[in-house]
């Protein structure tokens, strides 16, 4: 990550949410292609080693994305989010699960409710993202599995291709 760009995670476990804001040096319009466009989240959208590929995906309320993230031998960890609401290039809200490779959710894992909006702060955008997770035991097995290291290291891979598409 570039030493300049803010990235903070507050976890309130109690509340079972997360806090995140991450600062990207990218126009808004940019920022939220990168994470809306299932040809740009398949290039960054996973902690290196990990890819992701795209089962399908409809970005539009109502609409969802099936995807999964993988290693090079070939172990998959399906994900399914729902588009709940859309406020083109402001925010949008989601809820998203575990699933396996059919869609089927993961019921021995939590599932997250998540509001993400993006702002523009002059030459960079700072996206906000609330995640709630229904109770502090879901939260608490989400950090047990790295999630804050997990997303930093998916935001440095954001930075790279945000740079890439910037020419």
């Amino acid at each position: 990550m570039k030493s300049d760009l803010q990235f903070q995670f507050l976890a309130d476990v109690p509340g079972h949410t997360l806090r995140i804001k991450r600062e990207f040096a990218g126009p808004r319009d940019l920022i939220w292609d990168c994470y809306t466009k299932q040809e740009l989240l398949e290039k960054w959208f996973a902690p290196k080693p990990l890819k992701t590929k795209t089962a399908s995906m409809e970005f539009r309320e109502g609409g969802h994305w099936h995807y999964a993230m993988y290693d090079d031998e070939g172990t998959e960890y399906w994900g399914w989010t729902d588009y709940i609401a859309i406020d083109p290039q402001e925010r949008y809200t989601t809820r998203d699960a575990f699933s396996d490779a059919t869609g089927a959710p993961n019921t021995d894992l939590p599932v997250a409710d998540w509001v993400i909006t993006f702002e523009e702060a002059g030459d960079r955008t700072i996206v906000r993202t609330v995640i709630d997770y229904g109770s502090p035991e879901g939260l608490q097995t989400v950090i047990d599995m790295g999630m804050e290291e997990g997303l930093g290291a998916t935001y440095v891979t954001l930075d790279d291709l945000i740079e890439i598409l910037k020419g």
